[in-house]
């Protein structure tokens, strides 16, 4: 029995010793920690911006008459707004834009006869049309690549719409003018875009927007005789907007994502 015994032992001291070598052959462990990812981190913000116009040949009338090859120039825009990032993906702002006065010209059928001249003849009609936009508006940041953020977005709001400077040439050479006025319309619109920041705090904004405006008109007037009082109707005012500006993010720093530790052999 104790030659037994001493035969386990000695193969218990063999084990021991064998698995010691092992370990000393094996490589130590390397910890290593990644390094912690910054993001920028603020929720309120200021934005500026500056835009060229282009708008849709709107509809023009006068009571039952309809006028002929409207159009309507282009004009730029300037706005202001504050927002707030309630996520990496989700933000919102109220904007007020101001746009430049844009005229509107189209072709009147003269009522017959048109200045003692015949009948088929158009006077020339022109006007101007100025808006001031507040809208509320909601984005989704798609993502950020290497500071690049697209986005898309969406608002609702009012628009302030002025018409003035009315005024008609006819074919013999009569001129004259009518009453302007102003409406408030509800309003919308679709944006697409992206931003570029530049610092934690300042971001360069470049993007499109659709913006449908509604209905302008000018005051009420008659052009004589039997004709009732009616207004100049300027209708489905819609416009393109390409915008560039500029967005502060208040408190805008860096915040890290911890990463795990990772240990390697």
């Amino acid at each position: 029995m104790s030659s037994h015994l001493k035969k386990m032992c000695l193969a218990g001291v063999a084990m021991i010793v064998s698995s010691a070598v092992h370990a000393a052959d094996m490589p130590i462990p390397v910890i290593e920690h990644t390094p912690q990812v910054p993001v920028v981190t603020g929720n309120w913000y200021l934005r500026g911006d500056i835009g060229y116009k282009v708008y849709q040949d709107p509809s023009l009338s006068y009571g039952g008459t309809q006028w002929a090859h409207e159009k309507m120039n282009d004009t730029g825009m300037i706005g202001v707004g504050v927002g707030y990032k309630f996520s990496d993906y989700l933000r919102g702002d109220i904007t007020l834009d101001y746009e430049f006065p844009a005229k509107v010209k189209g072709e009147a059928p003269c009522p017959t006869p048109c200045g003692g001249l015949g009948a088929g003849l158009f006077s020339d009609e022109t006007a101007k049309i100025d808006v001031l936009t507040m809208l509320v508006n909601g984005y989704v940041d798609i993502g950020t690549w290497r500071g690049f953020t697209p986005y898309v977005g969406a608002g609702i709001g009012v628009s302030h719409v002025t018409t003035s400077d009315i005024a008609f040439r006819n074919p013999d050479g009569a001129t004259g003018s009518y009453p302007g006025d102003s409406t408030w319309n509800f309003s919308w619109a679709l944006m697409a875009g992206g931003s570029y920041a530049v610092t934690p705090n300042w971001s360069i904004d470049a993007g499109y927007r659709y913006l449908n405006i509604g209905n302008a008109y000018s005051a009420s007037f008659s052009t004589g005789g039997p004709n009732p009082s009616r207004k100049i109707k300027y209708e489905d005012l819609q416009a393109h907007e390409f915008r560039i500006g500029a967005r502060y993010t208040f408190n805008s720093g860096p915040s890290y994502i911890s990463e795990p530790i990772v240990t390697k052999y």
